[in-house]
């Protein structure tokens, strides 16, 4: 059974009196354990995309099923459920709580399960800063932390809740080269060593060769599915 499985998905968005359809009946399958980046033009739909495969968006039409579980069908309540038992999420942003430190910030997730404890909140929250090479800066808070080690808290805190999947949407958009190969490289070891399916969103060639598969979106659809890195840039660049 795949982990995700879109068929005839299509988003439309209503802007004043306009219907703008950002997917157009996608059908896409990634099965447990893939690293898949998604690339395209800037409106192609690779946003929306990630958005609907993390629970974020519901589908106009379509089907969509969440390892097994039909997620068009569900409410609001139990998607977000499915989503944060799933799903974990980077940003290119970071979108870090600035007046908070490293461990508050990948403890936050767990606040809102029932049953977890504060100390094993912490004991978890400080294995994986440690596990991103940031063991030594628990105490610190986002400002004082440079751009590759706040992606490396979110990386860290979008794991706290063990999900199988990890999507993120143009993670190292803000870093320099340097920076952003240590954060891509984190993402395959997690992906290659911990099983976790990687799913990122990027424009960016550098960050696409990372994964094993390429998705090329444009208007909407998915015009090239390949493993193969030439042919996913002559795609890209047609």
């Amino acid at each position: 059974m795949a982990l995700i499985e879109l068929v005839d998905v299509e988003k439309v968005y209503q802007l004043d009196q306009t219907e703008v359809a950002a997917l157009c009946g996608v059908s896409l399958t990634i099965e447990r354990g893939e690293f898949v980046a998604v690339m395209g033009p800037s409106g192609s739909g690779k946003s929306t995309l990630m958005n609907t495969m993390g629970c974020l968006d519901h589908p106009t039409r379509g089907e969509y099923r969440l390892d097994g579980a039909e997620v068009t069908r569900m409410s609001a309540n139990r998607r977000a459920d499915l989503r944060n038992a799933k799903i974990g999420f980077v940003f290119q942003n970071f979108n870090l709580l600035t007046r908070t430190s490293a461990l508050e910030n990948v403890e936050l997730p767990l606040l809102y399960c029932r049953g977890v404890r504060a100390r094993q909140r912490r004991q978890r929250a400080t294995q994986l800063l440690d596990r991103v090479g940031l063991g030594d800066r628990i105490g610190h808070h986002p400002g004082q932390l440079s751009g590759g080690q706040q992606q490396r808290v979110a990386i860290a805190r979008a794991l706290i809740n063990e999900p199988a999947i990890l999507m993120a949407d143009e993670p190292t958009g803000n870093l320099d080269s340097r920076t952003s190969t240590e954060v891509m490289e984190l993402l395959a070891d997690l992906n290659r060593k911990g099983g976790i399916t990687v799913i990122v969103v990027t424009h960016e060639q550098d960050v696409a060769r990372y994964a094993g598969r390429m998705v090329i979106l444009r208007d909407g659809l998915v015009e090239c599915d390949t493993s193969d890195f030439d042919t996913a840039l002559r795609w890209l660049h047609r």
